[in-house]
């Protein structure tokens, strides 16, 4: 048996209009929802835990359900990066998994071939990488070129896009994908006059610089076209204005070129940072006015994207002829049943979107996805996760949870769902821990969902009581009669500069100059000139740069890392915060370790040469590592008696409390604690793995 999410009461008539089906060439969409490619960090290493993955989002109501980019032949080998792969006759079966999970649920399945070109760094195949012109990767620091393609090897390209289209149709595969966006596919580098310098009929005038796309999806149509929708993917605007593609230009002249040759247009803007932009940077929506006259060129159906979450923000694109798809890839992410909440009436159960990027950081460190929101997003298959069932527990327990932040929460949640009654217990006024008291930094509102979603999910539970701005000592832990006792109780910011490039105390971060972010946000005001130092390097110490500077003060953000927010280039946003806080007027001092604090002055040291310097700082407000607030784990695990007299069979540490680290972990804590604390034997199940086959 599993529990669900409850049936609601019915469809909302306003949204009628995105359930109609629509015709994509050959093939008809059942309504109007479209999983867009995006990367996952399994591909065609980890072909069962994708299918199960794209599986998901098809029972979940999407019509159309796509793979991320699939690689098409050797030199455009994209490892260590996990992309999908389609090099040869190997490769079909694994994507006919992929193809099949998603027909299992009556939706069609899209592949986006690519040939990468010079992103392609080839470390695995050692073949060359390929380009319109003798030139350099754009991306990254790699000591490698790519040689400038002959017309044989155009030709090439063009087989093996055409081959992979066909291997793709054995495969099952209803869209084939012509990709030319996010300059990160030889086709896209074919039309962008930065990367084609040639003099032939493939160079120079615009027209030119399409034939190879024009001629890409002519082949596609021939070969598979009479069973298979053919569709290109094009970025339309690079947000570079004259020097690169423009909505008001060429960007537009290309699709008025190719109008009517594709069964579909999959619209965006590039690169992949801008189409994918965090909330903290773009509303929902936010791509509209780059798109918005694509329908105006085409007869053809048009997808796009913009994190849509909200069903009105999504009829209204319909409505207004900018769209006839909603394309979704974090949405769909973070709720795989989202288009079918919209369709039962269950609006409120929705898991919308945050737009932090934790999904993209699984493709930037080759592992598989997460989500912040969602915690089973990548556990479908190797832990058998499903994101709106848990089985319900033979036997009802009594749970007493301390801590109602973000991993409380989900636990909360889950638990309830499987039986279980669950009293949550905190100290605070406001439930939600660290998610609340974070979306009140700039930008970051959007971050209240992890908290809100939870909340009403606890709301709908007969099974769940919440009592806030209550203490729970040892003693009233043991009284309450829970027969499980799980300590979410978060964790707190170190004061004394330890982290990574510190293993022991700063001298002098015991002055009371030195504030925690715990302390702005009980309300202390620090006094300029006042340092950030950040040694955590993901989005809080630019965060509060960026408010500490928007109050007025005078800011100068210290980091031992080469880069401000030096991670979040995992999540597609370093090179906009580093922007954001250059344009507020923060100093930025990056290879710089604090050493000492005097009170008045911070000492900080060169990473590099040793050098050491001196900072003015009224304030030193340190962001570097975080403690579990584990005082009343420690007090209740003291006495293993005092819990056994009171009838506690269990005692355990979940999320921040046990290892502090970010949001999306504290919430697969929480998660993977509720469905898994009554496991057999008492031994959490390993996940399964995938193995290569040998020959």
């Amino acid at each position: 048996m599993s529990a669900a999410t409850g049936a609601a009461g019915g469809r909302d008539p306003r949204f009628d209009i995105l359930f109609e089906p629509v015709r994509i060439g050959p093939v008809v969409a059942r309504n109007r929802f479209f999983q867009v490619p995006h990367c996952n960090g399994m591909g065609h290493l980890r072909p069962r835990a994708h299918a199960a993955m794209r599986g998901v989002k098809a029972e979940g109501g999407w019509a159309v359900v796509s793979t991320e980019e699939v690689e098409i032949h050797p030199s455009s080998d994209l490892s260590p990066y996990v992309e999908g792969r389609l090099w040869d006759e190997r490769d079909v079966a694994p994507l006919a998994l992929l193809a099949d999970a998603v027909h299992a649920h009556g939706a069609l399945a899209a592949i986006e071939l690519v040939h990468a070109g010079i992103n392609s760094p080839n470390h695995h195949s050692r073949e060359d990488a390929l380009a319109p012109s003798h030139s350099v990767s754009p991306h990254g620091y790699a000591p490698f070129q790519a040689r400038e393609m002959s017309r044989a090897d155009i030709r090439a390209y063009r087989d093996w896009h055409r081959t992979a289209a066909l291997r793709a149709r054995r495969a099952g595969f209803d869209v084939i994908y012509v990709y030319a966006a996010h300059d990160l596919s030889l086709a896209m580098h074919f039309l962008l006059s930065r990367h084609n310098h040639r003099r032939d009929e493939y160079g120079g005038l615009l027209e030119n610089r399409v034939r190879i796309l024009r001629e890409l999806v002519e082949d596609t149509r021939e070969a598979v076209g009479d069973r298979c929708a053919v569709a290109v993917r094009l970025a339309v605007d690079e947000k570079l204005g004259a020097a690169g593609l423009q909505a008001d230009g060429e960007g537009r002249d290309i699709v008025a070129m190719l109008a009517e040759l594709p069964d579909l247009w999959d619209v965006n803007v590039s690169g992949w940072a801008n189409d994918s932009a965090t909330s903290r940077f773009a509303p929902e929506g936010h791509q509209e006015d780059f798109v918005r006259f694509v329908k105006r060129v085409t007869s053809k159906p048009v997808v796009g994207v913009g994190r849509f979450t909200s069903p009105d923000a999504m009829v209204a694109q319909i409505r207004r002829g900018v769209l006839d798809f909603i394309g979704a890839a974090r949405p769909s992410i973070a709720d795989p049943f989202l288009p079918r909440k919209i369709e039962t009436g269950a609006i409120d159960e929705i898991r919308e979107c945050i737009g932090c990027n934790v999904c993209v950081s699984g493709d930037y460190t080759a592992t598989p996805i997460r989500c912040t929101q969602n915690p089973t997003m990548g556990e479908e298959w190797r832990r058998g996760w499903h994101p709106e069932r848990v089985p319900v527990s033979a036997r009802p327990e009594r749970f007493l949870i301390v801590g109602s932040g973000p991993a409380g929460l989900e636990c909360a949640r889950v638990l309830a769902a499987r039986g279980h009654e669950v009293q949550v217990a905190d100290t605070a006024r406001e439930p939600g821990g660290r998610v609340t008291r974070e979306s009140r930094l700039p930008g970051l509102a959007a971050w209240a969902r992890v908290r809100d979603y939870r909340l009403a999910a606890l709301r709908r539970s007969a099974r769940v009581g919440l009592y806030l701005d209550s203490e729970v000592s040892a003693e009233l832990a043991l009284d309450s009669g829970a027969q499980r006792i799980v300590i979410a109780t978060g964790a707190r910011w170190r004061r004394d500069g330890v982290g990574r490039a510190n293993r022991l105390p700063v001298t002098g971060f015991d002055s009371p100059a030195v504030l925690t972010p715990e302390d702005l946000d009980r309300g202390l005001r620090p006094r300029s000139p006042v340092v950030v130092f950040d040694d955590d390097h993901y989005y809080l110490g630019g965060v509060l740069a960026e408010r500490l500077r928007a109050e007025g003060l005078e800011v100068t953000l210290v980091t031992p890392a080469p880069l401000p927010s030096a991670w979040t280039v995992n999540t597609l946003e370093q090179r906009t915060i580093h922007r954001r806080l250059l344009e507020l007027g923060v100093d930025l001092v990056v290879n710089a370790n604090a050493c000492g604090f005097d009170g008045e002055r911070l000492r900080i040291e060169c990473t590099i040469t040793g050098r050491q310097s001196l900072r003015p700082a009224a304030n030193v407000v340190t962001v570097t590592s975080r403690l579990p607030e584990e005082e009343l784990l420690r007090a209740l695990a003291a006495d293993p008696g005092r819990l056994e007299a009171a009838g506690v069979v269990s005692l355990a540490a979940i999320g921040d409390c046990a290892v502090p680290g970010t949001i999306a972990a504290a919430v697969y804590s929480g998660h993977r604690y509720a469905r898994e604390f009554d496991c057999a034997g008492g031994e959490r199940p390993e996940p399964l793995r995938e193995y290569a086959a040998l020959d």
